[in-house]
């Protein structure tokens, strides 16, 4: 099943709503029209970004979407500094990020509280970028695969095969995030095809040919292009490169094929 690229650029925390209106113009400017045919970006800033985006993007029509790089289990109510996935869709996001790896780590998420804010986020039809991702030492003990499909089960742990069907899986090693260290292209194709397969038997083969499993970690211009190109990997959650509107734009014409802007 052929499946369009996505390519998410996760600015974390960075970057005011000022600077938020700057970036996104210079990656429209950067980046024309007709590469969305063939690939899918968006961008994924603050929330207090996000009406800032929301305006730029409606007021001059872009193609670009946005998201949220996180949101709560919970609809409403006492839950102080937590942001609904409500909010967020009256914002206009299309995505929003669960479990990202500094999450689980400096906040303490686990699977089951990422499979709450998975369902949070269709719930409000808005699609979850699910990460899961192993530490060094798992890595270096030959236990990824395993660490991996088994965050995954817990990571969706609830949803029904068509809500499945309705997600992005992104894979992010969690020793290649920020550190200039990068799974091989063959590294990345190895885990994301046990995320499909494992996809397939939590859905179905068919679910699982169509959902998007992207690669992150340390991913820039250079290295896009043969991680993208790998059977499993429908493109990339991007960090640091995100915040540069030429690299950001560059990689995005790669992973569409090409010619760059």
């Amino acid at each position: 099943m052929a499946r369009k690229p996505l390519i998410a650029g996760n600015w974390k925390m960075n970057l005011n709503h000022f600077e938020a209106i700057a970036l996104v113009q210079k990656i429209a400017f950067s980046l024309p029209d007709k590469y969305f045919d063939k690939v899918d970006v968006t961008v994924i800033p603050p929330f207090t970004d996000l009406r800032s985006v929301q305006t730029l993007v409606d007021g001059d029509k872009l193609r670009l979407t946005y998201g949220a790089q996180d949101l709560s289990q919970h609809d409403s109510g006492a839950y102080t500094g937590e942001i609904s996935g409500a909010f967020l869709a009256k914002l206009g996001c299309t995505f929003a990020v669960v479990g990202h790896s500094e999450r689980r780590t400096y906040h303490g998420e686990t699977d089951e509280l990422v499979a709450a804010k998975a369902k949070a986020a269709l719930k409000h039809g808005l699609t979850p970028i699910v990460c899961i991702g192993e530490q060094l030492e798992v890595r270096e003990a030959g236990n990824h695969v395993e660490f991996n499909v088994n965050s995954l089960r817990g990571s969706l742990a609830g949803l029904t095969a068509e809500q499945i069907g309705q997600t992005v899986i992104a894979y992010e090693p969690v020793w290649a995030i920020g550190t200039g260290r990068v799974a091989g292209a063959a590294d990345a194709q190895e885990v994301c095809k046990a995320i499909r397969d494992e996809l397939g038997n939590l859905a179905s083969p068919d679910v699982a040919g169509g959902v998007r499993v992207l690669y992150g970690g340390s991913v820039n211009a250079k290295n896009v292009g043969e991680i993208v190109g790998q059977a499993d990997v429908d493109g990339a959650l991007v960090g640091g490169a995100s915040l540069d509107a030429e690299q950001f734009a560059t990689l995005s014409a790669i992973a569409a094929g090409g010619p760059l802007p």
